[in-house]
């Protein structure tokens, strides 16, 4: 009889164990809730946080575009997630708008990140092309605000 009731407990762990492996592999390469905080991104998302899904699959597969709103790790921070649109993939020379000013080619494996908020961001303008290596997902649903409920263009 003990031995039956320490192989249900057993039988339970199991099945808890393999729940979390299957959550943690999906939100590492399928989908991942993460929030936006700050001006940057404003007026498409709000200062306060936005909540969004983020799907990585078109990280990995190499399948993000110009336009595409990402969540990245900051080159500057490495403990700290941007989130920003992409203005430039790598071959392309895109005219910087900034007190520089002037003209950047982004490198192969880089893309050109940027803020919504022109004078609120902290983006590529201020430390250049970025590793497509630090890009973790691509935006493509805002679940909070309900008011803001739907995908994200």
């Amino acid at each position: 009889m003990l031995w039956k009731s320490l192989s249900d407990v057993a039988g339970r762990g199991a099945a808890i164990v393999q729940c979390v492996c299957f959550m943690d592999v999906f939100s590492n390469h399928v989908l991942q809730i993460q929030q936006c905080i700050g001006p940057s991104m404003l007026p498409t998302f709000n200062i306060r946080g936005d909540i969004l899904v983020t799907e990585r699959l078109s990280v990995k597969l190499g399948k993000i575009r110009v336009g595409d709103v990402v969540m990245a790790r900051s080159p500057s921070d490495p403990r700290m997630v941007v989130c920003k649109r992409i203005l430039g993939l790598e071959g392309d020379t895109i005219t910087v708008v900034s007190d520089k000013g002037g003209s950047a080619k982004i490198p192969k494996g880089h893309v050109w990140l940027q803020g919504d908020n022109f004078h609120k961001s902290r983006d590529s303008r201020e430390y250049g092309p970025v590793p497509s290596a630090l890009l973790q997902g691509r935006v493509f649903y805002r679940i909070w605000p309900p008011q803001g409920w739907g995908f994200v263009g």
